[in-house]
């Protein structure tokens, strides 16, 4: 199986257990993996049969921006399945990082994988 990959996208949402979080905006940075046969695609040179990466980011800014959790792997969680949902994804892997969350470290967060490589959803 192919992958197509978005290193780095940053959003700027309200995320955090503390009352000062939920008062500020931080920033979060996915990198996302994305099971997907780009050989449609590649063939035919046609957009509308690849993963739109563009499309991917923006939902996931929208969804980030939109939406209000305490934890990283809430908001992990539920990016994972929109993005397996919307775009038919079998297979992501999902890193999400708080930077400047914990004093001495240059950032923390999660790592997630959800579905199936070989195409089939867990």
């Amino acid at each position: 199986m192919d992958i197509v990959f978005i290193e780095k996208l940053e959003v700027f949402t309200t995320i955090g257990v503390y009352d000062w979080e939920k008062k500020i905006i931080q920033r979060l940075v996915f990198d996302l993996k994305m099971a997907h046969d780009n050989r449609p695609s590649a063939l035919t040179d046609d957009i509308t049969k690849a993963l739109d990466y563009s499309a991917v980011s923006k939902l996931v800014t929208d969804f980030a921006q939109n939406n209000i959790f305490e934890l990283v792997e809430t908001m992990a969680e539920q990016v994972a399945e929109l993005l397996m949902t919307t775009f038919g994804i079998p297979w992501i892997s999902l890193k999400l990082s708080k930077p400047g969350a914990v004093a001495n470290a240059a950032t923390v967060g999660v790592y997630i994988e959800r579905g199936q490589r070989d195409g089939t959803l867990a």
